[in-house]
């Protein structure tokens, strides 16, 4: 594994780099009738990545796919990939995120190795942890902020609440769109590459 254990992307006992699954989100979105409640089903993958070095900036991370369904339809109700890093030296933790209806965000916060919550923010408008979206999405549904706040329980599960707030055309006030669920472990993540050359189950370059 190729982050530490002390480490705030580790999470409880379990280890958040892991297969997880919820049951129980809910959706709180904007529709034109007024806001709409939904309740959706959640699988995430959280896969460690090597060590990822800018300079002197050391980050360790975890490569992250979202998919959602609801009970309702088999169709794809939302599905995120991106990353989540974490810098040892500062505390600092990002989420990058991209979804495939036009728009990424990175969020940032900081957090002590030992931390049992995470909270991390993006603001439009920033040119370092912000948010960006098409002409389309910019216009009629724009994304002022976007929070996210992570909880490591003590049953090794974990929890988060995402709040999004949006400027939706023709309304005069924000709409809050938030989603929330809780996730159980249900599979163990695969080996990063530099450990699985380390135990020879991919060859190095080297070898090649």
């Amino acid at each position: 594994m190729s982050i530490p254990r002390r480490s705030p992307i580790w999470g409880r006992s379990r280890g958040w780099p892991s297969i997880w699954e919820g049951q129980r989100g809910v959706d709180i979105n904007p529709k034109a009738d007024g806001p709409e409640t939904r309740q959706y089903l959640e699988r995430i993958e959280l896969q460690p990545i090597d060590p990822q070095a800018n300079g002197p900036q050391l980050f360790y991370g975890l490569r992250y796919h979202l998919h959602i369904n609801t009970r309702e339809e088999d169709i794809t109700f939302h599905d995120q990939v991106g990353y989540w890093l974490y810098e040892p030296a500062t505390g600092l933790i990002l989420q990058t995120l991209a979804i495939p209806r036009g728009q990424i965000a990175i969020a940032a916060g900081h957090a002590k190795p030992d931390a049992t919550k995470l909270v991390l923010k993006a603001e439009r408008g920033q040119t370092e942890y912000g948010i960006c979206s098409t002409t389309f999405l910019d216009l009629a549904f724009t994304t002022e902020s976007y929070q996210i706040t992570v909880d490591f329980h003590e049953d090794g599960t974990w929890s988060y609440v995402s709040d999004t707030t949006l400027l939706v055309k023709g309304r005069n006030e924000p709409f809050l769109h938030r989603d929330r669920n809780r996730l159980t472990k249900v599979g163990e993540p695969d080996l990063n590459p530099w450990a699985k050359i380390a135990r020879g189950l991919m060859p190095s370059v080297e070898a090649k």
